[in-house]
């Protein structure tokens, strides 16, 4: 199964929480079933992304990235890449990478919630996940980064936009 099929059959199963969230869910379907191309940055329209709210829960913390790019307080995650097999293990991979922290896990159930949002290349369909950190984990920033924090939960309003708020908001909810 390549990529794209993974990422149609991943929001096709998905359970959107609310009817917003089905209507994105729909447009990116639609995204797929018309762009052979619709995962990758070469499509200049739009394209799939994957990115993971890193969280530690027993802390009632989020780690947040302050994107070198765009300087807004950001979850991990960016572009799928060719060696990606699988939209819940780019999402994955992009926490790992952005966050530096080895052994994180993804929440069950798949995508926590969708964000489309424009960027410098294109728009991004972005598929959000959870990502829970293991005990004792200790961040590192990458070169994406300006910075990197954990911030509690209550903090999180005080510094990043509305999408982040209501993924960290729709986290907490399945937790």
């Amino acid at each position: 199964m390549s990529l794209h099929q993974d990422a149609a059959r991943a929001l096709g199963e998905w359970t959107a929480p609310g009817p917003e969230q089905d209507r994105l869910r729909a447009e990116y379907l639609d995204h797929l079933a018309r762009y052979p191309d619709g995962m990758w940055r070469a499509n200049r329209e739009a394209h799939i992304t994957a990115s993971a709210l890193v969280l530690d829960p027993s802390g009632g913390r989020v780690l947040l990235t302050l994107h070198r790019k765009l300087q807004m307080w950001l979850q991990m995650g960016g572009h799928c890449e060719p060696q990606d097999v699988r939209l819940a293990d780019a999402a994955l991979r992009e926490a790992g990478e952005e966050s530096g922290i080895e052994g994180l896990t993804l929440l069950p159930g798949g995508p926590v919630r969708l964000d489309r949002h424009h960027t410098p290349c294109a728009w991004h369909l972005d598929v959000q996940y959870a990502a829970v950190a293991p005990a004792g984990a200790v961040a590192a920033i990458s070169e994406e980064s300006l910075d990197l924090r954990w911030f509690g939960y209550d903090e999180v309003a005080r510094v990043a936009d509305e999408s982040v708020r209501r993924l960290v908001a729709d986290t907490r909810a399945l937790l």
